[in-house]
């Protein structure tokens, strides 16, 4: 019979580890409201999204999360309209400076403010990814208008600001989308941009880390696991030319949100560099006929699915 007292030390062992040991139940916690809004993006439904981060502001106005989603929404916009198909892929390259994105600039800005503003009081992991987050959505931005000094010095912020996070909280999932695209991009440079990197001293990247990191945002974040898929799809896409793969990671975001256009694009992009020209023109021709609630984005998608259509060799005309 085992020996009550020996029991009783195991019993009070476990009591302790359990309470020094982190669980992974540490996650951003997100209102329905801002669970609400994330769906509206992911959906396609920009407008709506936008309307509601913004009586999310004014509910909220010292908290980031708010103008992190209105920006969001935006980016969603921007990343549609700049798109061009090329390479037999739909992909945004380059944007000029235009007036109109001020307002995103300012969004992230204001949130990263916030965000900073918070931490001397209780520096916590969630408002250092908050913070992290405005200057990631900045870098973003900035490296596709082609200002690259712009992009690494902001790029480097968000990765500090997120480091800190995890350092503060492990199991803070969500950081490791801001990280594991740090790591996958900063190792895909070219040379002239790694030449850049060492001059300013900016931290190098590991690939292979960033792709675990990414898989940990979609497997276990509450905020970020469809944009973590999405830019983990088409980087697979873009750089390592892992079409299956890529579709794998891109498939259940058209599944999960099947009235966003640009998700059927991208899939059939990837059909297309695996030969299934069938399903291809299936997912070009879906893209075409969903609604979208922004004009402009509407009228350059299906601009796009022509383009699309036309590389695989299919009608573009009834496309529109």
């Amino acid at each position: 019979m085992p020996n009550p007292n020996l029991r009783h030390l195991l019993f009070l062992a476990i009591l302790a580890l359990s309470a020094v040991t982190p669980t992974r139940a540490s996650n951003l916690d997100l209102s329905p409201t801002v669970s609400a809004i994330l769906d509206q993006i992911y959906s396609g439904d920009l407008s709506a999204a936008i309307e509601g981060a913004r009586r999310l502001q004014t509910d909220q106005p010292t908290h980031p999360l708010g103008y992190l989603l209105e920006a969001e929404a935006l980016w969603w916009k921007i990343w549609c309209t700049s798109a061009e198909f090329k390479y037999g892929m739909s992909y945004p390259r380059h944007r000029p400076k235009l007036p109109a994105d001020q307002h995103y600039l300012e969004l992230a800005a204001k949130a990263t403010a916030l965000a900073e503003a918070q931490i001397p009081q209780q520096d916590t992991a969630e408002m250092q990814f908050y913070a992290g987050t405005g200057d990631a959505l900045l870098a973003r931005f900035y490296g596709l208008r082609g200002e690259n000094r712009n992009a690494a010095r902001a790029g480097v912020r968000a990765r500090e600001r997120f480091l800190r996070a995890i350092a503060l909280d492990p199991n803070l999932a969500d950081a490791y989308l801001g990280l594991g695209l740090y790591n996958y991009y900063a190792d895909t440079l070219s040379a002239a941009a790694r030449v850049l990197r060492f001059f300013m001293g900016i931290p190098g990247g590991n690939k292979q880390e960033g792709i675990q990191q990414l898989q940990r945002a979609i497997a276990e974040g509450a905020l970020t696991p469809p944009e973590a898929r999405f830019y983990l799809a088409i980087s697979l896409h873009n750089y390592d030319q892992k079409y299956e793969q890529a579709l794998q990671i891109a498939r259940p975001l058209a599944e999960k949100y099947p009235t966003n256009p640009l998700f059927q694009l991208i899939l059939g992009d990837l059909y297309a560099k695996l030969g299934r020209r069938q399903l291809a023109e299936q997912c070009y021709r879906a893209a075409a006929a969903l609604p979208f609630s922004d004009e402009e984005c509407h009228t350059h998608i299906r601009n796009l699915v022509q383009s699309s259509l036309a590389a695989i060799g299919a009608d573009p005309s009834t496309s529109r």
